[in-house]
């Protein structure tokens, strides 16, 4: 695999149909039309970028990529490259790169974010014949909100799979409340309003805390040296999985809270999830 920063102007041929719409072409009869910037919602920060399969036209699943950025920053437009190199992958599947509404100290996270997850979903499923099943994948607050979501609010059980990278999944844990921003999320990832009065709000907006047997299989990878979400995190949320027999994999990679997206990292990191989704197809075939 190349560079994640030269994929952008080598690997794939970018060839413009109209402002809105263009078509990324992987060679080998992969080619997808995307279209940009569409509004899911009334809010201007409602925007995902939708990528379709132009030759395989039976989808098998729809994968929406959730950026980091604690909540209340970062953008969709990082995690492009990457999306390109799992469109390659998994050619046939819908991508969907999502951009959501941030937090800030008039606006609470949740329950904003995990709505905009089920905004987005709504509006796949009114231009598709069928019903799709979805993985969630984020990286950092995107990879905490795919599994509260997939834990706490799928209550139609639509999410067939969690890729969870570098994401907090107990905010109780002391290793993550040395995180730099953590008095942030004790006051505005929460509205209180959601929250039953036996449920604290760490609890009640931690992943861990909401893994059932019904949760859907998780894929995990944490980085060795990661300051922001330890390793820990990732040492509970296997924990919980294991004792509601969850099937979950879970791996290290040799780097700090971004490095999951720079080589080597990012090539193990692709090859897992092939593998992966491979194992849970292939378990779940009569």
């Amino acid at each position: 695999m190349k560079n994640y920063l030269y994929i952008l102007g080598i690997v794939f041929t970018l060839t413009y149909s109209s402002c809105r719409q263009k078509t990324v072409n992987f060679g080998n009869n992969v080619s997808f039309a995307i279209e940009k910037n569409i509004s899911y919602g009334k809010d201007s920060q409602q925007k995902m970028d939708i990528y379709s399969p132009e030759k395989q036209k039976k989808e098998k699943d729809v994968f929406i990529i959730i950026h980091g950025g604690g909540w209340r920053g970062g953008s969709k437009s990082e995690l492009t490259a990457f999306t390109h190199n799992l469109m390659e992958k998994f050619p046939g599947n819908i991508f969907i790169n999502l951009n959501y509404r941030l937090a800030s100290s008039n606006r609470f996270a949740i329950p904003d974010q995990t709505d905009d997850i089920k905004k987005a979903m709504n509006h796949v499923e009114k231009t598709l014949k069928n019903q799709p099943r979805y993985i969630l994948l984020g990286n950092s607050a995107g990879a905490h909100l795919s599994m509260l979501y997939a834990y706490k609010f799928d209550s139609a059980k639509k999410v067939k799979a969690v890729i969870n990278i570098v994401g907090p999944a107990d905010l109780n844990d002391s290793g993550f409340k040395n995180y730099d921003d953590y008095s942030f999320l004790e006051k505005h990832l929460i509205d209180p309003a959601i929250v039953l009065q036996n449920v604290s709000l760490m609890d009640f907006g931690s992943p861990s805390y909401w893994v059932s047997q019904k949760s859907p299989p998780t894929l995990s990878f944490y980085g060795t040296y990661d300051d922001v979400v330890p390793l820990s995190q990732g040492k509970i949320l296997d924990s919980k999985l294991e004792q509601n027999k969850v099937y979950h994999e879970s791996y290290e990679f040799n780097g700090n809270h971004v490095n999951w997206i720079t080589e080597p990292n990012s090539d193990f990191l692709i090859k897992k999830i092939q593998l992966f989704l491979m194992k849970i197809d292939k378990d779940k075939t009569p």
